[in-house]
């Protein structure tokens, strides 16, 4: 028997080569290169009949002439879950969800679903789990699913046909990479298998108005596992985060073709499931009896919503030949950079000092507004000497020591005005024009200045 023929296939952006090479020649990442069996010519090709009405021809229109209609939504009963879609649910929409295993995405999706199917046909194909696991997690949540359908099958076709007979307003998927087609001789859960089975449910879901939720598994580094062109395929792509021995979960939007994207949904796994959070700004700031060294508080903006994050810096001697630089929740490169500018601009200087910077609660910042609040931390930590009571601060750090505007200052000061703070230190350009009650804004301009203002606060 003829040895099968294989190739390798980058899984970042599905570059084919005949040999394996350590770094993909077309978007040069290291060992991205995966093997897979070549398809045998007439056999592992989808027939033009599964393509049909794919993409039909369309009129060309002058922009003007469409009619810009508002996509309508569906809310899934979950506030939280809601606002990280961008309002709800499409007709038509796809949907990729991703995160490591056992944070919550089948617990999540299950409620969902339940809320749904009180209203809509819905549909669980589990690839994954038996029937009777999913039902033993639902009885566990106490989740009322009687309208819910559900499915163990892996086989792509035996799902369209599925989605073809009972046509369900909304499906999920869990997994995607456990599907496969009979079309592809690959194993599941290949570059090719994952590829095609994706381009065929999202076929469906924009000819039948089916809204598809497809769970994705990830990597040991944290991106979705696949080929990248999985993420360009669908509409919406959320991540699960947060680490799975703690209670709190975040889900953040990445892509999202009907809504805002980097909007932040934050959750706390009960024993019922996982809950929304009202009041997410409590989880990212610790409860101090008093004040502390080294703590300062920023106001964040992630999507439309604004949180308060509490920032933590320790500075202690060090006693190697090279002092450490350690950032957690923010970026470490931006920390070498403002600890220069607060040697250059501000006089003070860590160059033989070990700086530990960590955002409380397990959120990641990745704006350049927390700048300000890093610096004042570290400062902090360094005279040992708390910052006042009740500030708050946000404002890039340029490399010249200016202090930048934020973008929605206005909404920021008003969130910070509203859970007690009564400080807040500002760029200059976000002065609001309307005084916020309750709350004494001082405005910067330079981080020398900031540092001299603070100390008159003391």
């Amino acid at each position: 028997m003829a040895k099968a023929k294989t190739s390798y296939t980058c899984s970042d952006c599905g570059a084919i080569s005949n040999k394996w090479t350590g770094q993909c020649t077309s978007c040069h990442q290291w060992n991205t290169m995966v093997e897979s069996v070549v398809e045998a010519p007439g056999l592992n090709r989808l027939s033009n009949q599964q393509y049909k009405g794919l993409a039909q021809t369309a009129p060309v229109l002058s922009l003007t002439d469409i009619e810009a209609i508002d996509v309508p939504r569906f809310g899934t009963g979950i506030e939280e879950f809601d606002r990280v879609l961008g309002g709800g649910l499409v007709a038509g929409g796809v949907v990729l969800i991703g995160g490591d295993p056992g944070i919550g995405k089948s617990t999540l999706l299950l409620q969902a679903l339940a809320n749904i199917s009180q209203v809509k046909n819905t549909l669980y194909v589990s690839g994954e789990e038996s029937g009777a696991q999913i039902a033993l997690r639902a009885r566990r949540l106490n989740v009322e699913a009687k309208e819910l359908k559900l499915q163990a099958e892996i086989q792509l076709e035996k799902i369209l046909g599925t989605l073809d007979t009972l046509k369900p307003d909304v499906a999920v998927i869990d997994s995607i990479q456990t599907i496969y087609s009979d079309a592809l001789s690959s194993a599941p859960g290949s570059v090719a298998q994952v590829r095609e089975c994706a381009a065929q449910l999202t076929r469906v879901a924009k000819q039948t108005g089916i809204t598809i939720i497809l769970v994705g598994h990830v990597t040991k580094e944290g991106a979705l596992a696949g080929p990248r062109v999985l993420e360009h395929i669908v509409d919406t792509v959320l991540y699960f985060e947060g680490d799975t021995q703690s209670s709190f979960r975040l889900v953040r939007a990445i892509k999202n073709r009907f809504g805002a994207v980097n909007e932040l949904g934050v959750f706390a796994m009960t024993e019922k499931g996982l809950k929304g959070v009202s009041n997410p700004s409590a989880l990212f700031l610790s409860q101090h009896d008093s004040q502390v060294p080294g703590s300062c508080v920023m106001v964040t903006q992630e999507g439309t919503r604004p949180l308060l994050v509490e920032i933590q810096a320790l500075v202690d001697t060090s006693h190697l030949p090279n002092a450490r630089r350690l950032s957690v929740g923010l970026e470490q490169n931006r920390l070498a950079m403002l600890l220069a500018v607060l040697h250059r601009h501000a006089g003070i200087a860590a160059f033989d000092q070990d700086v530990f910077i960590n955002a409380v609660g397990g959120v990641k910042i990745s704006e350049p507004a927390a700048d300000l609040a890093v610096l004042l931390a570290i400062n902090s930590s360094m005279r040992s000497k708390p910052l006042p009571r009740g500030l708050v601060v946000f404002g890039e750090v340029g490399l010249a020591g200016e202090i930048r505007p934020a973008p929605r200052g206005q909404e920021r000061l008003r969130e910070a005005a509203k859970l007690g703070f009564s400080i807040a230190m500002i760029p200059k350009s976000n002065v609001p024009k309307q005084k916020i009650e309750g709350m004494t804004v001082v405005a910067v301009e330079r981080i020398d200045e900031a540092f001299n203002k603070l100390r008159e606060l003391d």
